[in-house]
């Protein structure tokens, strides 16, 4: 059950932040035109900081408590354990359904990234195709790249780049 909803403004744009008395339970991109929340709870305020952190570069994991337990017990394992992904590193859906115990659930474990109600913060965009591909994002591709170039940049320059240096 949600208690609190607010937006908040950052460099990356709007984001609406829901919060359950368990923890933030999902961040979602509104347009520009929602109004930003004033004042901000605690909480959020916390969230917001540390996603600026996040955005800047100078935040490698968040310290938030997340609220799983609306979340189907699978989806909450893999959303764990994407949570678990190191700053500027990637793994496949593949790698994820193997470590889970299932190697023939990549597509399940796809799903279950695709739902996550909580991006950033579980970092879904880290999750990646077999053999490096980059695959959908809820927010779009252009949205997952900017999040994989804000921890290695060197790594998802555009090919372009490489000849501009």
């Amino acid at each position: 059950m949600v208690l609190k909803s607010v937006v908040i403004d950052t460099s990356f744009g709007k984001l609406a932040l829901s919060f359950t008395a368990q923890g933030l339970s999902a961040i979602s991109f509104v347009d520009t035109e929602s109004e930003v929340s004033e004042p901000l709870p605690p909480a959020a305020r916390q969230v917001q900081q540390q996603l600026e952190e996040f955005f800047a570069g100078s935040r490698t994991s968040f310290d938030i408590v997340i609220d799983f337990s609306a979340m189907p017990q699978f989806q909450a394992d893999v959303l764990k354990l994407v949570r678990s992904i190191p700053y500027g590193k990637t793994r496949s859906y593949e790698q994820i359904a193997i470590h889970l115990g299932n190697a023939k659930a990549a597509r399940a474990v796809g799903q279950a990234n695709g739902n996550n109600p909580i991006p950033i913060v579980i970092p879904c965009h880290r999750v990646i195709g077999k053999g490096g591909k980059l695959t959908g994002y809820a927010y779009g591709l252009d949205v997952k790249k900017k999040l994989l170039r804000i921890e290695n940049p060197a790594a998802y320059r555009p090919q372009i780049e490489l000849f501009s240096a």
